[in-house]
């Protein structure tokens, strides 16, 4: 039986919600503000002796003003192993208060590259050690601080924090 994970339906409604202008290609090569995280916790949904869930994560993004990004993550993989992901993707604005919290939906896509060994088959199209990846999360802003709910597939999520330059 295939399940299909709540949040591609989530991300395909806000997708369709989202006006065309919204996805003008190619995004604008201007810099708005850099976003530099880490990891505060993750949590396996079928929690396996062998997964770790200190992720030791540390990341960087670009971001411009019509919130396109790019990023490289650093961290290790539930297994251990020094992972690379290499992405890019759109925040999506979902609400904002008065107090100037901001909440926001993220779609990242792009290249992850760690997973070996005996463990190279634990992510789906890894056969050379490099797979294609798409982390959709859910996140707030207030000021320079953010933090993000990031859920990688079936597998897991991660709670990360960081700051705004």
């Amino acid at each position: 039986m295939l399940r299909i994970c709540p949040w591609i339906g989530c991300l395909a409604g806000l997708l369709l919600s989202t006006p065309a202008s919204a996805f003008d290609w190619p995004p604008a090569l201007e810099w708005d503000h850099t976003l530099v995280q880490t990891s505060l916790y993750t949590r396996h949904f079928s929690p396996d002796p062998e997964h770790t869930n200190q992720q030791d994560l540390i990341s960087i993004e670009l971001h411009n003003p019509d919130r396109w990004l790019t990023g490289a993550a650093w961290f290790k993989n539930s297994f251990d192993q020094p992972t690379w992901y290499v992405y890019m993707g759109r925040e999506f604005p979902l609400w904002q208060t008065s107090q100037g919290i901001n909440v926001r939906a993220k779609l990242t896509g792009g290249l992850l590259r760690g997973y070996k060994d005996e463990f190279r088959d634990k992510i789906p199209f890894n056969r050379y050690e490099v797979a294609p990846a798409a982390l959709p999360s859910i996140g707030v802003q207030w000021g320079r601080f953010e933090s993000d709910l990031i859920v990688f597939g079936t597998a897991g999520m991660m709670v990360t924090a960081g700051v705004r330059f």
